[in-house]
């Protein structure tokens, strides 16, 4: 089946590959920048989301050596929305890296490239291949769903992910390792969907064991997931003279290093309820509600224009805060 099917699909994707900015012509290499980019934006995130994103960083921060340059709490700012800001922080930290121990040059192995910070087995084999030219194993969420499917693979995930890992392995082709990779991830976007996959336009629809059990969307089989459990907190939007306090989170940990509004009471205040927004995380569920109040005097602290909070790259979460502080403040 491998020749079969990795013929198959390079002969697919040489007329309907996605354009998009990370790439440019076939069998030409990437650069390894905005390869390495594009995919740390693309993990856990969408391509449609991610877009802006990658265009405002390359326009702002065009190489490796400019964003190593950037204030890490800019690059946070413009990260702001993406989610997952350990993410940001990593990219910091390997710009650094590669810009100052490595010449400016990320390394063309897998092995090198998972000692950058940020970087795992996917994104090193990613950019071996797309970047490089490496025979290198890409396996993500888009592909271990093609990979199941072609193979109609019963084990669930995810303890099934090295079992997929070496189906993916068998498939891969020795020359043209990144397209194939680049394929299987438009692949599994655009037609290997997970609900209602488009077979009549997939490649490979003759070789597909899923297609043949006439259930194709039963593949992955995944695990049965616990409830995420349910938290509960308060945020606090204190205000002076058209000015709000934020503050900036700890380094480490949940949204670390972001600026938000204080989740313990910032001063004595006639505190009054604005109401409460829902998010979610990877691991929980999270209902904040806010306390809006304003203050006599203006204390030490970061005070942001409320007219300007678009600017201070608030993560997801503390947006929609905002938006509730904003709307008690035209109430008031």
């Amino acid at each position: 089946m491998a020749v079969d099917a990795s013929g198959a699909l390079l002969r697919w994707f040489a007329v309907d590959k996605r354009r998009l900015p990370w790439r440019s012509g076939e069998g030409r290499r990437r650069d390894p920048y905005r390869v390495w980019l594009s995919e740390i934006m693309l993990q856990q995130t969408t391509v449609a989301h991610a877009l802006p994103y990658f265009e405002a960083f390359t326009r702002r921060w065009p190489d490796v050596g400019a964003l190593a340059a950037a204030p890490e709490a800019e690059v946070m700012a413009a990260w702001a929305g993406l989610g997952y800001y350990a993410r940001a922080r990593n990219l910091v930290a390997c710009a650094r890296k590669v810009a100052g121990e490595l010449g400016g040059r990320f390394p063309d192995t897998e092995e090198a490239l998972r000692a950058l910070p940020g970087i795992g087995r996917y994104t090193a084999a990613a950019i071996a291949a797309i970047a490089f030219g490496r025979r290198a194993v890409a396996v993500d969420a888009n592909v271990e769903r093609v990979v199941a499917r072609l193979f109609a693979v019963e084990e669930p995930l995810p303890a099934a992910r090295e079992t997929l890992y070496r189906l993916a392995d068998g498939l891969t082709p020795a020359e043209r390792a990144g397209d194939f990779a680049e394929a299987m991830m438009d692949l599994g976007s655009a037609i290997c969907t997970p609900r209602s996959p488009d077979c009549g336009r997939c490649p490979l629809a003759a070789l597909c064991l899923a297609r043949a059990t006439g259930e194709p969307d039963r593949f992955p089989i995944k695990a049965k997931k616990a409830p995420k459990p349910r938290r509960e907190g308060t945020a606090y939007w204190l205000e002076h003279d058209g000015d709000v306090l934020l503050v900036r989170r700890p380094a480490k940990g949940l949204l670390g290093g972001m600026l938000a509004l204080p989740e313990a009471p910032p001063a004595a205040a006639d505190w009054r309820e604005a109401g409460a927004v829902d998010h979610v995380f990877t691991h929980f569920a999270l209902n904040i509600r806010l306390l809006c109040a304003a203050a006599e005097t203006r204390q030490d602290g970061i005070w942001w224009p409320v007219e300007r909070l678009g600017e201070a790259g608030l993560p997801t979460l503390f947006a929609k805060l905002a938006a509730r502080g904003c709307e008690w403040r035209q109430a008031a």
